[in-house]
C-alpha cells in the first residue's frame, strides 16, 4: 500500500499506471483501489471520491494515449 500525504494527481496517476493493481490512501480524502492500470469506483462511494477516481483515471488515459511529435 502507498500512502500519499497530499493530492498530487499527476503523481499518483503516474503510480497506478506503473503498479497496474494495488491499494493507496491520500491523505485527506481516503483509501483507493485500482486494478488493470486504473482506479476501481467502489459502489457506495461519496462525491469527492468519485471526483477523485475520475480525475485520475481521466489523467491515466491521456498518459497512455500516444503524444504527437512537435
Amino acid at each position: 500500500m502507498r500512502i500519499f500525504n497530499n493530492y498530487q494527481p499527476l503523481l499518483i496517476a503516474k503510480h497506478v499506471k506503473t503498479f497496474f493493481k494495488g491499494r493507496l490512501y491520500i491523505h485527506g480524502r481516503g483509501a483507493y483501489h485500482y486494478a488493470r492500470g486504473l482506479l476501481i469506483m467502489p459502489e457506495q462511494a461519496d462525491d469527492q471520491h468519485r471526483k477523485t477516481v475520475s480525475e485520475i483515471n481521466r489523467l491515466i488515459n491521456q498518459l497512455n494515449s500516444p503524444q504527437p511529435a512537435a
